[in-house]
């Protein structure tokens, strides 16, 4: 149990790193939080820097949830690190892995380093699924770039991803036929990190409903010496 402890505490830690803040310090930019949304994350930096830091910036992001999810688990060693018996070993290992990133995309959410403020857990969210479920990441970015090719929302965007993995999930497993290994862990898991995409957008989706939403146009930067 201290083992599983310590390596969630290690995957917070991963994810709290706020990489928008670093980025746009090194460039001299000020504070992100400052401008803009007000958002630590790698669309505001897109909006106010241009696409080569914010594009830096949504990369890093995500490998924060890939290492979280993917290598991080690998620390382990603890045979049943989970307080209680799963079917299979798998599954033990798949749980882990889902609490893992679950804790890089609170870290990202709520950073350590930062006054506990962040940005919304897009890309962090995004770097666990490559790291879990690499099929339903190809077609939650597809989905991404049709939704926002068609409206240039980079919320809606993200939302439709989101709901797009549990989705796509379910129906490889049940219309498909899909053998997707840990399937009845990953779903549910899908879910959640779905849902709280979808609530970290709550204010996007208010202004997406009322019309006053900000489309991205632009990638050459509208703030670059705030």
């Amino acid at each position: 149990m201290e083992n599983l402890l310590l390596v969630v505490l290690l995957s917070y830690v991963i994810g709290s790193i706020p990489t928008s803040i670093i980025a746009t310090k090194l460039a001299n930019a000020g504070d992100i939080r400052r401008f803009g949304s007000g958002n630590a994350g790698g669309t505001n930096v897109l909006r106010m820097l241009g696409w080569k830091v914010g594009l830096a910036v949504i990369l890093f992001d995500l490998f924060k949830g890939v290492v979280a999810s993917y290598y991080v688990p690998q620390l382990v060693w603890d045979p049943n690190p989970l307080p209680f018996n799963n079917a299979t070993p798998f599954s033990d290992y798949t749980v882990v892995q889902i609490l893992c990133g679950i804790a890089a995309v609170f870290g990202h959410i709520w950073t350590l380093f930062a006054g506990f403020k962040g940005g919304k857990g897009v890309a962090t969210g995004a770097g666990m699924i490559l790291g879990l479920a690499p099929v339903e990441f190809a077609v939650a970015i597809v989905v991404f770039a049709v939704v926002f090719a068609a409206w240039r929302y980079v919320s809606l965007g993200s939302i439709a991803a989101a709901l797009a993995i549990p989705l796509t999930m379910f129906l490889r497993e049940n219309v498909f036929l899909v053998d997707i290994r840990g399937y009845h862990t990953l779903v549910y898991f899908a879910i959640g990190v779905s849902l709280l995409i979808v609530f970290t957008h709550r204010e996007n989706i208010r202004r997406l409903l009322a019309g006053t939403e900000n489309k991205l146009t632009s990638f050459s930067g509208s703030r670059k010496n705030p």
